[in-house]
């Protein structure tokens, strides 16, 4: 009851096809932001602010903040329910996996508000 609650999917299907869509976004970015950097070696702050000015890069970063954000969540999940169990931990083990998936929540709200705010903050 509890791992459905915390899971990021209905089911390990839908995680697992999260976790390969968010992977397939993280390394567009990568390789786009390695590409940029390549094709511009004497980067100015003028070009790297216009690029990042531009709505399409936003857009693109901000998916690119909430697929870190799931593909992490998703990860997290499945190491801490594999490895964090009753018979390696106890009767602790359930707190643990709560706590853990709870601070990773807390630290990624304020990682994404605080991406939306430099992405689109004045």
């Amino acid at each position: 009851m509890v791992t459905a609650a915390t899971s990021l999917g209905r089911n390990g299907v839908s995680d697992f096809l999260i976790q390969r869509f968010t992977a397939i976004i993280l390394a567009a970015y990568l390789i786009f932001l390695v590409a940029y950097l390549v094709a511009n070696p004497g980067l100015t702050y003028e070009q790297w602010s216009g690029l990042f000015s531009q709505l399409w890069m936003r857009v693109f970063s901000l998916l690119t903040l909430v697929s870190i954000v799931a593909h992490g969540w998703i990860g997290l999940w499945v190491v801490l329910t594999d490895y964090v169990t009753e018979r390696m931990m106890g009767g602790s083990a359930l707190v643990i996996r709560l706590l853990v998936l709870s601070l990773y929540a807390v630290v990624n709200i304020v990682f994404l508000v605080w991406g939306v705010d430099i992405l689109w903050g004045n």
